[in-house]
């Protein structure tokens, strides 16, 4: 289950990028106003904005956190992400930051274009991680309260 999640994270990110990239100038918006927006930016940051301009610390901590979510899921030492969706979670964690670490390394930095309300723009990847890490917070919590901690 992980390598599909993971590769339709991938696919669906990098695809939406590539449209956006080629069908929206940059800052364009799409509607001008509203709520709901999409809008095409080059982010070198981090999410929020964060770490602006720090390319080389973001590739580094972002090839260490897929590393790690490549171990957990081949070593299965955590009993909870053995369940389907423990899987279902680290596939989308590993699709979002893969998703972005390509971003980074072909372009120099991330296309983000949805944008909601007054939340920063984002894109696919930055949203399977959200809710991949969303997940994996309930899980952990819900595997602590079951040892009684």
């Amino acid at each position: 289950m992980v390598p599909l999640i993971f590769a339709a994270v991938i696919v669906l990110d990098q695809l939406t990028k590539h449209l956006v990239r080629s069908g929206l100038a940059l800052g364009e918006a799409i509607p001008a106003e509203g709520f709901f927006q999409l809008v095409h930016i080059q982010n070198t940051g981090a999410a929020f904005g964060i770490l602006d301009d720090a390319r080389p610390l973001l590739i580094a901590v972002s090839t260490i956190a897929f590393i790690a979510v490549i171990w957990l899921t081949a070593t299965r030492r955590v009993a909870f992400l053995n369940t389907v969706w423990g899987r279902f979670t680290l596939g989308l964690i590993a699709g979002g930051i893969l998703g972005n670490l390509i971003d980074r390394i072909y372009y120099g930095y991330v296309t983000d274009f949805l944008k909601a309300g007054p939340w920063p723009v984002f894109n696919i990847a930055d949203s399977s991680l959200v809710v991949g890490m969303a997940i994996l917070a309930f899980l952990y919590l819900r595997d602590e309260r079951s040892k009684g901690g």
